[in-house]
């Protein structure tokens, strides 16, 4: 490219096009053209990078593995500058800026820069207005990515919560036609048997036995087998359909009750009222199921409401700490149950509320508590805890048993695209991300960790009422 042909693209430049000619011939002076083709890798990330980028014509993109493929993080094209900037702090790239085609580019390197601020400055002006403006757009973008990784999950995470409850509703429903019809059968056979009152009598007294609360805790399985024998030995003896061993083991119905209806009731009445008295129990049975299970998905409704505040604007408000951690806490459930997980949460009573953004609090829990989710090992432990701390702040920590931080990087946990992580598992931003809600929320985060026992601790100013200022 000769001379009069890079003053003539500089001068059409859309970043740089409006400084005074003798900054542009600056500039045309002290870089170096390079072509770059298609594929060519102009920085990778762990290489430090030497110069000014002045994008002539083409386009460049960097990106990165944000946990599901390949995502664009910031592109260029002709018209844009990228690389090191003035009064920049970039030392390495986050991630590989690639040739999506035939690209031209202006180098300037860093050893320039000084100069150019003093000899430049309509050129210097502009390239500040850029590079706070990648800064603005490199924010915003790291913030929405991590969002909605954060949104995958949460998906995820609600979807398997959800799934279970709502197959048991199917499940109970299937069988509940099944048992009525069962009741309303054996209803028809007890109607003719005219059962004097001193049988109806055993009939009501079995029934109650059926219906009586269920004993504190489950049966193994072998229990519940060595139940379901007994109860179809008891049938066959009497002449009765083994079939109803598995109904009546369902029940708190005991051997005596049965003996003392047998003793009342004989033939095929007995066999109806066992069966009408065994459906009747495992129709209510079925519709306490199906009760709990609508229960636990509405509370995943409120869990979700909550954590997301997606009814409330998005402006500062008192935020309950206790609320917004078991919000968070039973939207990761899924995944602490996943890998037999312990999660306790430990709310010191009569705790102040906090001011802050309920939204961003919820993602600052979610960030810490799925991260020491993935630190602990198989059946480890993860405390969440919150107390108040002196007149003025609220602490919340967020402790697991995982292998810990090495100290030569808990320095740099909180630094963007910064992982431990394994390639794929980690984007990087989920920490920078957690400090910049915590710092909007007027807040401090710190951690500590060694290997065992790692620490987060997040301390958040407290609600203050607002004074009438003495009047009444």
């Amino acid at each position: 490219m000769s001379n009069s042909q890079l003053h003539e693209q500089l001068a059409q430049h859309r970043t740089l096009g409006t400084a005074p000619p003798e900054e542009l011939a600056w500039l045309a002076g002290h870089g170096v053209v390079r072509q770059l083709s298609p594929g060519d890798v102009l920085s990778s990330p762990g290489a430090p990078v030497e110069s000014m980028f002045v994008i002539l014509s083409g386009h460049l993109a960097m990106s990165a593995d944000q946990g599901a493929g390949m995502t664009t993080l910031m592109e260029w094209r002709g018209g844009d500058v990228s690389g090191v900037l003035p009064y920049s702090r970039l030392v390495s790239p986050p991630a590989a800026s690639v040739a999506q085609e035939p690209t031209v580019i202006l180098a300037i390197h860093r050893d320039h820069l000084t100069e150019m601020i003093r000899e430049c400055h309509e050129v210097t002006a502009l390239l500040v207005r850029t590079l706070v403006d990648r800064a603005r757009n490199f924010t915003s973008s790291g913030m929405h990515n991590e969002k909605m990784i954060s949104l995958g999950k949460l998906s995820a995470g609600l979807a398997h919560e959800l799934n279970n409850p709502a197959s048991a509703i199917e499940r109970s429903a299937a069988l509940l036609e099944d048992r009525l019809n069962d009741a309303e059968r054996a209803a028809r056979v007890l109607g003719t048997a005219r059962l004097s009152d001193v049988q109806l009598a055993a009939v009501d007294a079995i029934r109650t036995a059926c219906l009586a609360q269920n004993i504190p805790g489950v049966r193994s399985p072998l229990e519940q087998a060595e139940r379901e024998d007994a109860i179809s030995d008891w049938l066959g003896d009497h002449g009765l359909d083994a079939g109803l061993a598995d109904l009546l083991a369902e029940t708190p119905a005991t051997l005596d009750a049965l003996d003392r209806l047998a003793a009342a009731v004989q033939g095929p009445a007995l066999e109806a009222v066992l069966s009408w008295a065994a459906s009747g129990c495992a129709v209510r049975g079925l519709a306490t199921e199906i009760q709990e299970a609508a229960l636990r998905i509405s509370g995943l409704v409120v869990a979700i409401k909550g954590f997301t505040h997606m009814d409330q604007a998005n402006v500062a408000q008192p935020v309950d700490v206790r609320l917004s951690l078991a919000n968070t806490v039973a939207v990761l459930k899924s995944k602490a149950r996943g890998k037999s997980v312990a999660v306790t949460v430990e709310i010191e009573p009569g705790l102040p509320h906090v001011r802050g953004f309920g939204g961003e609090l919820n993602q600052i829990w979610a960030n810490l508590i799925d991260n020491a989710l993935d630190a602990v090992p198989q059946s480890g432990l993860v405390e969440v805890r919150a107390h108040q701390e002196g007149e003025h702040k609220v602490v919340i920590q967020v402790i697991d048993n995982g292998g810990g931080i090495p100290e030569s990087i808990q320095k740099r946990i909180f630094d963007p695209f910064f992982t431990t992580k394994p390639m794929g598992e980690g984007t990087g931003l989920g920490l920078d991300i957690v400090r910049r809600l915590v710092r909007h929320n007027h807040g401090d985060i710190c951690v500590n960790s060694k290997p065992g026992r790692t620490e987060f601790r997040v301390a958040l100013p407290i609600e203050r009422p607002i004074h009438d200022g003495g009047k009444n």
